[in-house]
């Protein structure tokens, strides 16, 4: 099982690297990172989603873990 999780990740990294590649590659026709950040944020409901996800994510991982945890005394 490890051997198959060691894979995967591998394979993302290659695929990573193919695509930050193919970004710098015009007859590939692969947007770069900003391009595609600058096409989705360009409106107002993808903003607040991520807004509204960052909020969840910080709540869940940083506040959450200090609000449940017991009274010392």
């Amino acid at each position: 099982m490890r051997d198959v999780t060691i894979g995967i990740y591998l394979l993302c990294l290659v695929a990573a690297v193919l695509l930050a590649i193919g970004a710098r590659v015009p007859r590939w026709g692969i947007g770069t990172v900003t391009e595609l950040l600058d096409g989705i944020l360009a409106e107002r409901a993808p903003r607040v989603t991520l807004v509204l996800f960052w909020w969840w994510l910080g709540w869940h991982f940083l506040v959450g873990q200090t609000v449940d945890a017991p009274l010392a005394g």
